[in-house]
């Protein structure tokens, strides 16, 4: 039986949910909205919906990059939808200069939305110098440049450190090192072993990170050390970076290829 099928058509009204912050004891009440706005399921093999999906093209010499190794492209060789799933793939080869592959997919000028919830059911792969990631930029990114965009890094995952994952937003005055972030770590499993759901849940005063049904961290406007700019549109994007200033290098050890496998993208109101 095909549960995918039958979960996606599956929505409760809101719910209320009162949860404990990891890192105090104060109670707080988070609403889920599960009114569906966007999702893609990867139901149709081939490449990914152009409606929703783009490409960057290139290497961090684009003004994108973070010393990155890896040449982003739009091949089926590095991202293509298969068997329900999207799968983004690095390789290890020489193409144009670059000693690796893989792909970056965004939902720039075809989809963004401001507040919500947005999540993502994705199996991760692993290895030094693999890093994976779905997070957002703002929509105005093109106008005022980053980080006063904003950035909210939804999923953040390095391949050495298979337990953990991040949750990051950069701004104005909180960007790169600097950034607010915190771990969620996985007990007695791995997230290259199964597919999780990684997800926020965003309004004007907060964003909350989530870990399937785990509530791991929450941001308040309030706490930022410099000006909130979470009050507009963002858009998505999901890629797979090799090496650069997070995760180093790949070694001798690193076992290419790496495929990132997404089993679905949903946006709530």
């Amino acid at each position: 039986m095909n549960t995918k099928k039958i979960v996606k058509n599956i929505f409760i009204a809101s719910s209320f949910l009162v949860f404990v912050n990891c890192s105090t004891d104060e109670k707080q009440t988070v609403t889920t909205k599960t009114q569906l706005i966007m999702q893609d399921e990867f139901d149709t093999d081939g490449a990914p919906n152009s409606n929703l999906w783009s490409f960057d093209i290139g290497t961090g010499s684009n003004g994108w990059g973070n010393n990155e190794l890896q040449y982003y492209t739009d091949r089926p060789e590095n991202v293509v939808v298969e068997n329900g799933m999207l799968k983004i793939t690095a390789r290890k080869e020489s193409f144009l200069g670059s000693s690796y592959t893989s792909a970056r997919l965004l939902t720039k000028g075809k989809f963004d939305q401001q507040f919500g919830r947005f999540e993502a059911r994705i199996k991760l792969p692993w290895g030094k110098g693999i890093w994976p990631a779905f997070w957002m930029l703002g929509s105005n990114i093109d106008d005022v440049s980053w980080p006063q965009c904003g950035e909210i890094d939804i999923m953040e995952y390095l391949g050495n450190s298979p337990t953990k994952v991040l949750g990051t937003l950069h701004g104005p005055g909180y960007s790169g090192a600097e950034s607010i972030s915190k771990s969620y770590f996985l007990t007695n499993d791995r997230f290259d072993n199964d597919f999780h759901v990684f997800g926020i849940e965003w309004n004007a005063d907060y964003i909350n990170f989530y870990v399937d049904d785990v509530l791991y961290n929450q941001i308040k406007a309030q706490d930022a050390p410099g000006e909130w700019v979470f009050n507009n549109s963002f858009f998505m994007i999901l890629n797979m970076a090799v090496g650069g200033n997070l995760p180093g290098a790949p070694t001798n050890q690193t076992v290419f290829p790496q495929t990132m496998l997404v089993d679905y993208v949903r946006v709530y109101q």
